[in-house]
């Protein structure tokens, strides 16, 4: 068997075994065995390619620059998988999503400076071939420019180190459009007389757009945002492959940029948001950030101990996890709490909207790491119709995946948006640090009701007192 049909054999089972990891990763208790198809997929692909390589002629410095490469990006992976935590995880993702984009733009270029800049020692390709190979090169830098920068502006929005909120610039649909239409005028442009002030040009359009697409995305749709990057990059990584002529490397961006459109899509539905929008770059507005002078009243607090006397009297008890649990890494101390109603006699169960969090899936990785049982944490769709006969609701770091004026205010930039009915119960007990609104700007009118009471500080360290009063 030569290297060629080996390193083939080898990427077919590469990207069965990305089929069985996506398959594994779509439900709690197979997640584990999915990861474990997925880095199995990742090794084989690794060695495949590097024999290949070898085969190639890839020897002396060559090899050692490879071999350098491979090592330093296996030292970085190993050594921020380690330390981030799980609140950092979309914008790790983020950050991660920008290299693949990045490595498509220098495929893009090599591409370009390998055949196209390089013409007269290209004896074996023909016109129709080069028009092809041109337009190829010309996608795959696009997308993976719009990746790249996209992705950073994600990464620097998730975490907090620029305004969540939307850039609104004038007539930034008309921008969006036009960069756009400028890039199939420069795609043909390319194709007919391939040169380098044109691929200069459409990459740095490319960067400016991926830059405002994702800029002017407000807080409340970045969940979205990090789904749809996802896709983007898989995309980028397909056309990547295609430019080298790796089949593994476009079936597996199929795989991912199908699969992110499709998360998307229904993270989309689950926020009564429209895809084409959110992908446009918050088209309308949809999700930005807004302020109210709306006077709903004062809230009413109550302590640990005032809790726990609740919970004891509770004959069911629902539980909706937020990004405030996570920042707080209250899982541990949550799944005691629920360890211990259930010892009792309560039925305790968690109620997970689609978006809570900031990564799709957030709150269900961080209950599963807390051993928190899969049977008791619920979807949305699967939980709100029981809040009306429950007991007491546990909000712990939620915000607007619980705000009534989803339902109630048809002005409220999270009008129609699905959200947990919490209100509906006997009582709810919001944790929270303070009265500031969730991540999307909205106030939440919850807070203010008569049934509900706002217990104050650190998540854990509430629900610790929670269990000790207990």
């Amino acid at each position: 068997m030569t290297a060629t049909s080996a390193a083939s054999a080898a990427y077919i089972v590469a990207a069965l075994l990305f089929i069985l990891s996506l398959a594994g990763l779509s439900k709690h208790e197979t997640a584990k065995t999915g990861n474990a198809y997925g880095m199995a997929g990742m090794v084989i692909a690794l060695a495949a390619t590097i024999g290949l390589a070898v085969d190639h002629g890839l020897s002396g410095t060559g090899a050692v620059l490879m071999a350098v490469a491979v090592v330093i990006g296996a030292a970085i992976g190993l050594w921020r998988a380690a330390k981030v935590e799980m609140t950092g995880m979309p914008e790790l993702i983020a950050i991660l999503h920008s290299f693949v984009g990045l490595a498509a733009v220098l495929v893009g270029w090599n591409g370009y400076l390998s055949v196209e800049a390089d013409l007269e020692n290209q004896t074996e390709v023909s016109a129709d071939l080069l028009g092809i190979h041109s337009g190829e090169v010309a996608i795959g830098v696009f997308i993976g420019a719009v990746t790249f920068t996209g992705s950073i502006v994600a990464f620097l929005k998730l975490s907090a180190r620029i305004k969540s909120n939307p850039l609104v610039l004038p007539g930034k649909n008309w921008l969006n459009l036009g960069a756009l239409a400028a890039f199939a005028a420069l795609t043909v442009v390319f194709v007919i007389e391939p040169n380098l002030p044109v691929l200069a040009v459409l990459t740095v359009l490319a960067l400016a757009l991926g830059w405002h697409l994702v800029a002017s995305i407000g807080g409340g749709d970045m969940p979205v945002v990090v789904s749809m990057l996802n896709s983007y990059s898989g995309w980028a990584a397909a056309a990547s492959g295609f430019l080298l002529g790796n089949d593994l490397l476009i079936i597996t961006g199929a795989l991912v940029g199908s699969s992110g459109a499709y998360l998307s899509y229904i993270m989309c539905k689950a926020m009564n948001r429209s895809f084409i929008s959110v992908i446009a770059g918050g088209f309308g507005n949809e999700g930005s950030a807004a302020s109210s002078d709306v006077d709903y009243g004062e809230h009413t607090e109550i302590s640990a101990e005032e809790t726990a006397e609740l919970l004891r009297d509770a004959k069911s008890v629902v539980i909706t996890p937020g990004y405030g649990m996570a920042v707080a890494q209250a899982q541990g101390a949550v799944a005691d709490l629920t360890r211990k109603l259930t010892e009792r006699g309560v039925e305790v169960r968690f109620g997970i909207h689609p978006v809570a969090g900031r990564l799709p899936g957030h709150m269900n990785v961080l209950l599963a790491e807390a051993k928190v049982p899969y049977d008791v944490v619920l979807e949305m769709d699967e939980i709100n119709d029981d809040l009306a006969a429950t007991s007491v609701v546990l909000v712990i770091g939620a915000n607007d995946t619980v705000n009534p004026a989803a339902a109630d205010d048809p002005t409220s930039p999270i009008a129609g948006m699905p959200v947990l009915r919490v209100w509906e119960a006997e009582r709810v007990v919001v944790f929270k640090r303070s009265m500031n609104t969730g991540y999307a700007g909205v106030q939440n009118p919850l807070f203010f009701r008569d049934n509900s009471r706002m217990l104050f500080g650190d998540a854990r360290e509430r629900v610790e007192d929670i269990l000790r009063a207990l």
